[in-house]
């Protein structure tokens, strides 16, 4: 994929801002129409997206510590109603006799993956398991310095999720395999969710009951509303569409099929149910649901840019973290979407930070699918003089007896990435430069 990247320097600062174009340079259709399973959004499969050679570390410097957030793999889907409202709808219309052949077939599918699903709701999936798998596999293979380390701590703490605790046990395992010396040490605990998955309660400046933030998501309910087109389906499916008329929440029942069909790739699934729909439409459904993580957990200037500050916790957490460590070591988080988005936001990962004032533009440089695709993750790999190698790292960031800076690399869903940092070196920035630019944002955001 191609990448621009325009800097602006600041005045009086070292920082920039960076817009950068992670897109193939096609529009969210044409990429929808080439793989349909994009319109999942935010549970599109991780390994639908590219990743690309990695630059080789400076010269004189080697890597030392990995830092990591990532979200849980590929899963069930989370609401019972997500499979029984479709399926109770079209068995209904089967009773009045309404079902087009082809909607009996469909019915008939729907009702087998529903009965699959029992219990399993929210629960990760073999394809998940995999996913995670394979991302720790090339972090051995990446790192080899850190991940080969004999007697390597890794220190891993997930969510309270059954999905995130796996997620976290398919990589610590692969790691393991990779270094059977490793010391591993698990946890998830309640007592870790003030930096893991932070809730603002009701009264908080970034709370989920805002006036501002209820009026644009009301204002994406309506609009969500008119991107759904469901005619054309309905006409496929039923024989009557008066009947359909009076009994069927049409826009429903396409989102919900829609939804079922796209999550297919969750199970290593066919695709036979995305043959229902036109790219249009996946299109046009994949647009509601951008919205929707756009408003509630990025800077969408419509709730104030406060949203992904929600987590800066983990933004804290990260770096305090990192200026403790005293040898060759790896931090590994493992939590969810509504985490990682904030993250890549407040990091303004490759522009992720952007404002979009006319909504109806947004997929011109915002789409979940290459955000927060199930398994997307951060990762934060730390450099040093290889003539330090003994040394500490010290609270302001430097090693004893260094002879040159720290220097830290940020890959977003393993693709380096750009921050809005001055650099005579990307993808490596000094990390006193990152330290500080981030934590003067978590002191300028902790006080509204």
């Amino acid at each position: 994929m191609k990448r621009i990247l325009t800097c602006l320097l600041l005045a009086g600062s070292v920082a920039t801002q960076a817009q950068v174009q992670r897109f193939s340079g096609k529009t969210a259709l044409e990429e929808i129409t080439a793989d349909k399973f994009l319109a999942a959004g935010n549970m599109t499969d991780y390994d639908h997206l590219p990743r690309t050679a990695l630059t080789p570390a400076p010269k004189g410097y080697e890597p030392y510590y990995f830092s990591h957030y990532g979200r849980h793999g590929a899963r069930f889907m989370l609401d019972e109603n997500d499979y029984a409202m479709p399926v109770k709808t079209l068995q209904q219309a089967k009773f009045a006799g309404k079902l087009t052949p082809l909607g009996n077939k469909v019915l008939a599918k729907l009702d087998s993956m529903q009965n699959t699903t029992k219990d399993r709701l929210g629960d990760l999936t073999a394809t998940g398991q995999r996913q995670h798998h394979g991302i720790a596999k090339r972090m051995a293979q990446n790192f080899p310095e850190i991940f080969k380390k004999p007697n390597l701590p890794i220190h891993s703490v997930s969510t309270t999720s059954i999905r995130a605790i796996i997620s976290m046990m398919a990589e610590c395992e692969e790691l393991q395999a990779a270094n059977p010396s490793a010391k591993i040490y698990n946890d998830a605990s309640k007592a870790d969710m003030v930096y893991m998955n932070y809730s603002p309660p009701r009264g908080e400046g970034g709370g989920m009951f805002r006036p501002d933030l209820m009026k644009a998501i009301q204002k994406q309910q309506q609009m969500s509303d008119s991107l759904k087109h469901p005619e054309r389906l309905m006409q496929q499916l039923f024989n009557d569409q008066h009947w359909v008329y009076l009994n069927v929440a049409t826009g429903q029942l396409m989102s919900k099929i829609a939804d079922i069909a796209l999550n297919m790739q969750s199970h290593d699934g066919d695709a036979t149910l995305l043959q229902l729909f036109t790219p249009e439409e996946l299109r046009d459904l994949w647009r509601s649901n951008n919205l929707y993580w756009y408003l509630l957990y990025s800077n969408a200037p419509q709730t104030g840019g406060r949203m992904q500050w929600n987590q800066k916790n983990l933004l804290k957490n990260i770096i305090e973290t990192a200026d403790t460590v005293t040898q060759v070591q790896a931090s590994l988080r493992f939590g969810h979407d509504t985490v990682v988005l904030p993250l890549a936001c407040m990091l303004d990962l490759d522009g992720a930070a952007v404002q979009v004032e006319n909504l109806d533009e947004l997929e011109n440089s915002f789409r979940t699918y290459y955000l927060i695709p199930t398994g997307s993750n951060v990762q934060f790999i730390f450099y040093r003089p290889k003539s330090s190698a003994k040394g500490r790292l010290l609270p302001e960031g430097r090693k004893k007896g260094m002879q040159g800076d720290v220097l830290l690399k940020v890959l977003f869903n393993e693709r380096e990435a750009h921050l809005p940092l001055a650099t005579d070196n990307w993808p490596y920035y000094k990390w006193n430069d990152f330290k500080e630019y981030y934590l003067k944002k978590i002191a300028e955001n902790t006080m509204k």
